[in-house]
């Protein structure tokens, strides 16, 4: 499969995030009761999400995963307990739209790292992946994860996608 890999930039937006660690096996559980959490206090304070649900991978340990799970806000909001006030940083990112089991999109990290070689760009070293549907009513081969490292000042300006 090849994938798509383009450069944006974007402002920074605001988002309520649970900042935590978990082991890759504990994954799903760490995600459900996060997302439900956040859920239910933007419920309680009369908000919506303002996008897609997403988790920044701050390390790749998979035995200690550095994550923040959270979802996009519009305008000012507060936090509550471990449900912090935080925001995904602007500036250019380069993106990736993978389809498939979230566990076999290994393939799609490899070619963004690709494109980064080839455009001589660096990552900022944190991943994020936004999910856009909802893995309790999509089949497995037809989830979509939005992919998104953002990038170091010193992307050239020659850079095309």
């Amino acid at each position: 499969m090849s994938y798509n890999c383009e450069l944006l930039e974007r402002p920074a937006q605001p988002v309520l995030s649970i900042r935590t660690h978990a082991a890759v096996q504990n994954l799903t559980q760490v995600l459900g009761q996060s997302y439900g959490a956040i859920a239910q206090y933007l419920g309680q304070i009369g908000q919506q999400p303002a996008g897609a649900p997403f988790v920044a991978y701050y390390n790749m340990d998979m035995q200690n995963l550095d994550l923040e799970i959270g979802f996009p806000v519009a305008g000012q909001v507060s936090g509550q307990g471990e449900i912090q006030v935080s925001e995904i940083p602007g500036g250019k990112l380069l993106t990736c739209l993978y389809i498939g089991p979230y566990d076999k999109s290994t393939a799609a990290y490899e070619a963004m790292q690709q494109w980064l070689d080839a455009h001589a760009c660096e990552a900022t070293g944190v991943a994020y992946e936004f999910y856009l549907n909802d893995p309790m009513v999509t089949a497995p081969e037809a989830l979509q994860t939005q992919i998104i490292f953002p990038l170091k000042a010193q992307v050239p300006s020659a850079v095309q996608n």
